[in-house]
């Protein structure tokens, strides 16, 4: 089933997305508020849930995941998505096929792939994004007994083309000394595979230091491992602690999971 385009003043994250932070959007509100005319920088921007929610007039959303980036930046332009869509499981592996002879071929940027990833995002396997060490997108066929498909892209056109986005790594963006930084990263969990490279717990000490060293605002959401806690405790953060709803995880256990808010510069 395909839907029109929506309404500019209710946009909606376009994709399912592990781990997505829509239920935090409140909570972040009023912590964002006093701060509204900065940038927002989101150096891990996942499906946007929190930018969507809090919608700056100036933002910087980057990832390291190259076909998630491709199709936002397609939808800035307005996609509409003209191949056929429907939940079915010899179509889907078609088109996981299509798509991954895309990126093989070295067209990871077309229009072709971005309305593919959509596809596979909205029928695959509880939403997951699941690369192996070679950069195949490997997701199942999902279970859903029915998906609303959204053809019409244009209702997001005027708000993405306030912002910027960006590929690569967090460490490489340029930022101003004003920017309020909001950090979601993978779950500190065995799986890490959102792209080829994965994150690794490294990577999550480095954006911790990377935080730290930002002048301006910092907010972090993360799941609320020792180690986690104990990072960010060291690094003279402040901490909250929310019990999250029950969420998809990366491996599809739905089972909720204790989560926190880290933070710096932001009263």
């Amino acid at each position: 089933m395909t839907t029109a385009a929506p309404d500019k003043k209710k946009l909606r994250p376009p994709l399912k997305w592990a781990g997505g932070k829509r239920w935090l959007v409140e909570r972040l509100r009023p912590l964002w508020i006093s701060h509204r005319k900065r940038r927002l920088v989101e150096p891990l921007c996942g499906g946007l849930a929190i930018t969507l929610g809090l919608i700056p007039d100036k933002a910087l959303l980057n990832d390291n995941n190259p076909h998630l980036i491709n199709f936002f930046s397609w939808v800035s332009e307005g996609l509409i998505i003209d191949l056929p869509m429907r939940n079915d499981k010899d179509l889907y592996y078609n088109y996981r096929e299509r798509f991954n002879r895309l990126v093989d071929e070295g067209r990871a940027e077309t229009r072709e792939a971005a309305m593919l990833f959509y596809y596979l995002n909205r029928t695959g396997y509880n939403g997951l994004c699941r690369f192996n060490k070679k950069g195949v997108f490997n997701v199942p066929f999902g279970s859903y007994k029915k998906i609303n498909y959204l053809c019409d892209f244009t209702g997001y056109k005027e708000q993405f083309a306030k912002w910027q986005f960006s590929c690569g790594d967090f460490e490489d963006l340029t930022l101003d000394t004003e920017d309020f930084i909001y950090a979601d990263p993978p779950y500190d969990v065995d799986f890490t595979h959102y792209t080829a490279g994965g994150f690794s717990w490294p990577d999550q000490v480095r954006l911790a230091h990377w935080l730290v060293a930002h002048p301006g605002p910092v907010l972090l959401s993360s799941q609320a491992t020792e180690r986690i806690i104990k990072l960010y405790s060291s690094l003279n953060f402040e901490l909250e602690y929310l019990d999250a709803p029950r969420l998809i995880s990366c491996s599809g256990d739905r089972s909720s999971a204790r989560e926190i808010l880290a933070f710096r510069g932001l009263y």
